[in-house]
């Protein structure tokens, strides 16, 4: 098999390929560079290409491959695997960019993220970074400072958001692996409007150090892949507490809990709810056709309410406004002209928010928390539509769901944003069929610290045949 024809397998595959020496690892990632520079003018999936620390990096897997250290170098489980991030992840003489025009001017790094370092670790190759909505803020990536993210299934639709780079990157066949930021859904909905598999780990999981915040106490990091394996084994490569030197104070310091070996267990015994009420009201008929036919391939016809869900979902946006502008408060006030136009209202209001409604909507987001907590004592699982429909055509204001014509930017997140703010583990499955031409994720929600099981059920019903991520049929 040929490097550009792995290139549309998973990263499981490529790691394979490499470590039996079927294709070296710089014939796979110069395969990829050359897909990104024959797709990207039309995707605009990257804002920058690395292409000699790429090959050189490959270069290097090669040469520790072919040394007397192989047999170790052999063991890593993403062997010369081509990955990516969204343009929030420091990377070493790289400006990170965080979608905006003022961050330009400021000092490259001088170490990777965190999460790039543990990929990179564990045989990776990172060959670039990825578009995104200003400052991580929107559900559509697209970024006036650098052009609109397409997707790649429909190029005329949004990619969806923030981490919009990261969901199309995959989806096109750039490459197998990406990493994104959820802070109310975007990693959820850029894999549900992308078709491929997402997961966001439970809040605190995996450190945040070398990316740029958008809201601390919301913000999570997590993989993009094109299979259900792929997203456990970039999982277990990132996990793990922070040593000496700069830190997340976020970062729960947990112990490594693998989850690939439990791919294999199945569903039997696990019990799994569907979530009604708020999650089928704000849905269209294509994500609810996509969740009833994950329930019914699961064996799920139980209806679960989430207690206080709207009243979650609004101190979720009191706290992303308030806490986002505290962080541009500073430039709000110097450079307001350089904010792209809706990010910039977004963070005035919450500059303006009183300081009273930012504490109520925290201690109402405590209390949800204990309302949810209460309901995974009776599930292990539970079901619902990632995003309120399909992909939207690119400039579209408004769609409408349930009879009510809706802002997009805002409302795509309607479905992630009430599961976001109470930091619970996600995995975004693709559904296709649901919609006659585009896919549609279902979020597969667990209680805290159990991504093993949110794992285990997108693995089953990728071993179905349900649920898959196929390159998008681009030239």
């Amino acid at each position: 098999m040929s490097a550009s024809d792995l290139l549309r397998q998973d990263a499981s595959a490529m790691a394979d390929a490499v470590r039996g020496n079927v294709v070296s690892a710089v014939a796979l990632v110069q395969a990829s560079l050359d897909r990104i520079e024959a797709t990207d003018r039309r995707v605009n999936a990257f804002t920058a290409v690395l292409r000699e620390r790429a090959l050189r990096r490959a270069a290097q897997v090669d040469a520790s491959l072919a040394s007397a250290n192989g047999p170790r170098t052999r063991e890593l489980p993403l062997l010369g695997v081509p990955f990516a991030v969204k343009n929030l992840f420091d990377i070493a003489g790289l400006t990170t960019l965080a979608g905006s025009k003022i961050e330009r001017e400021h000092t490259p790094p001088r170490d990777d993220a965190a999460l790039v370092r543990r990929l990179e670790s564990a045989g990776a190759v990172l060959v670039g970074a990825l578009n995104m909505d200003e400052y991580a803020y929107g559900f559509t990536t697209e970024n006036t400072h650098v052009g609109p993210c397409h997707n790649p299934h429909d190029l005329t639709r949004i990619a969806g958001g923030s981490s919009g780079g990261s969901g199309a990157a995959v989806a096109a066949g750039q490459v197998p692996l990406t990493l994104g930021s959820d802070t109310n859904g975007s990693i959820r909905v850029p894999s549900s409007l992308c078709g491929v598999f997402g997961l966001k780990p439970t809040f605190g999981r995996l450190p945040r150090t070398g990316s740029f915040p958008f809201v601390s106490s919301l913000d999570h990091l997590g993989p993009f892949a094109r299979s259900a394996r792929d997203l456990a084994l970039a999982y277990d490569a990132m996990q793990g507490p922070e040593g000496r030197g700069p830190h997340d104070p976020g970062c729960a310091q947990r112990a490594v809990e693998p989850v690939g070996a439990a791919l294999a267990l199945g569903t039997q015994g696990l019990r799994i709810g569907v979530l009604g009420g708020y999650f089928r009201q704000h849905a269209q008929p294509e994500a609810l056709t996509a969740v009833d036919a994950v329930a019914q391939a699961l064996g799920a016809s139980r209806t679960v309410e989430l207690p206080m869900v709207e009243a979650g979902r609004a101190a979720a946006f009191l706290i992303t406004n308030s806490e986002g502008a505290a962080l541009h408060l500073p430039d709000l006030r110097r450079r307001a002209q350089d904010f792209e136009p809706l990010s910039r209202d977004r963070f005035l209001a919450g500059a303006l928010l009183p300081a009273a409604w930012v504490a109520r909507a925290q201690r109402v987001r405590r209390l949800y928390a204990e309302q949810v907590a209460r309901v995974f004592e009776q599930y292990d699982v539970l079901l619902a539509a990632a995003t309120p429909s399909a992909a939207t055509p690119i400039g579209a204001e408004f769609f409408e769901i349930n009879g009510h014509r809706l802002p997009v930017r805002p409302n795509m997140g309607l479905l992630t944003q009430p599961i976001s703010c109470i930091g619970l583990p996600v995995c975004a499955v693709p559904v296709w069929g649901a919609h006659p031409d585009l896919p549609i994720g279902v979020q597969v929600i667990a209680a805290p610290w159990r991504e093993d099981l949110v794992l285990r059920v997108a693995a089953a019903l990728e071993s179905a045949g349900l649920v898959h991520a196929p390159v998008a049929a681009l030239a």
